[in-house]
Formats: C-alpha cells, sequence, structure tokens
C-alpha cells in the first residue's frame, strides 16, 4: 500500500515532525519553489501565495482553498531543509537557494 502521508519538519521546532498528505505537500512544494526567485530579498510570504496559486492543481486545492495552510508548512518545511532562506527584513521575504 503506497504511503499517502509524508514527514514535515518546522524550522520554528527542531526535532518536532508532523505527517501530512503527501500529494498537497508535493504540489505545494512544486509551486511554491517555482514562484520563489533564487536572489534575496525575494517574495513576501502574501506575494509567494498569489504567484502559486495558479501554478495549484484545481483538484487538490479548489479556488485556493487551504492553500495558506500548505503554504505555511511548506515554507516551514523546506526552511529546516535549506532549500529555502528567509531573507533579513521584515515582513518575511521567502527565495529559494541554487541548489533546490
Amino acid at each position: 500500500m503506497p504511503d499517502d502521508k509524508i514527514e514535515i519538519e518546522n524550522v520554528n521546532k527542531p526535532g518536532k515532525s508532523e505527517r501530512v498528505d503527501r500529494a498537497k505537500y508535493q504540489a505545494m512544494r512544486k509551486a511554491l519553489l517555482a514562484a520563489l526567485p533564487e536572489e534575496a530579498p525575494g517574495l513576501t510570504v502574501p506575494d509567494a501565495k498569489e504567484a502559486l496559486l495558479p501554478l495549484l492543481p484545481d483538484e487538490l486545492f479548489p479556488q485556493g482553498a487551504t492553500a495558506g495552510w500548505w503554504l505555511k508548512a511548506v515554507q516551514l518545511d523546506l526552511e529546516a531543509k535549506g532549500v529555502i532562506r528567509r531573507a533579513p527584513r521584515k515582513p518575511v521575504h521567502l527565495y529559494r537557494l541554487a541548489a533546490s
């Protein structure tokens, strides 16, 4: 039986992980990485959300439903894994590292 869950981390809670829906995680991860630039300062979280909404599959995120929660979950996981980073400015700006 294929595992429909994936374990994610949270940069704010080291050592703690959570299991979430694999398909939604992977769709949001792909969309977020496509939306974020490789250079700092990157995009604010609301700008990143606006940029990635059209990239999400409607069958998983109808009219963008729950996209905000998934964006935050994937953001914190990718920060913990060193795939994306926050620029040192307010509000939070995100960008992806070139190796991602």
